[in-house]
């Protein structure tokens, strides 16, 4: 597969997950986009959906992590940025394989409580939301080199996708708790992996406005 078609998973993968996410739970009945985790999805009504998006999603960006190498090549960045890249690939496609726990009353009807799969949901979401983060930070030190405007976005991209991760646990504990509810959990949850998915297409958009390479 060429560079040109490995560089295009990462534009795939940046509209696809975050799409489909948003579109399935504008539309999911008991499922709220402003109070419920995204990775909700990938449990009761239409399961499915989000478990095929996030294998998906993680295929596209492992692609694009070979892409993302072979168009850096040598140099700051060519080596880790793939590389937490493709650990946010592997991140994705554990939470799509282990669903989370029910949580915040979806889906309704189910009982709440963490599980050992849950655990293991919860560090393959750490893994991604570190994968985005971390290599945002890694390639604004590359792109930054001959663009400021490049380094300022890819940096406070990583800082956002790392805020709102943080805020949505933080939500999450306060509804939990009964002192903020319905707390917007699921909508920061939903902007950190926006603002990571969107710096994706950015800089897959950019190298391929690059000279080609086979």
């Amino acid at each position: 597969m060429s560079t040109t078609w490995l560089l295009r998973c990462g534009l795939a993968a940046g509209v696809l997950v975050p799409a489909v996410l948003w579109a399935d739970g504008a539309t999911r009945p008991g499922y709220s986009l402003w109070h419920h985790g995204a990775s909700q999805l990938g449990t009761g009504e239409r399961a499915w959906l989000q478990t095929a998006n996030f294998l998906l999603g993680a295929l596209l960006l492992g692609l694009f992590a070979i892409g993302l190498r072979r168009a850096l090549h040598v140099g700051r960045g060519a080596t880790w940025g793939p590389v937490l890249i493709a650990s946010a690939a592997v991140g994705l496609a554990v939470a799509g394989l282990v669903p989370t726990d029910p949580a915040l009353g979806y889906p309704p009807g189910r009982s709440e409580g963490l599980t050992a799969a849950g655990g293991v949901h919860q560090a393959a979401g750490l893994a991604l939301f570190a994968g985005l983060s971390g290599a945002a930070f890694v390639l604004a030190r590359r792109l930054g080199a001959s663009s400021r405007a490049w380094a300022r976005y890819l940096r406070a991209s990583a800082s956002l996708v790392i805020i709102f991760a943080f805020a949505a646990g933080i939500a999450y504990r306060l509804d939990t708790l009964g002192i903020w509810r319905p707390a917007p959990a699921g909508l920061l949850e939903h902007l950190a992996l926006l603002a990571g998915f969107c710096w994706i297409i950015a800089v897959a958009t950019e190298l391929l406005r690059r000279p080609a390479r086979s």
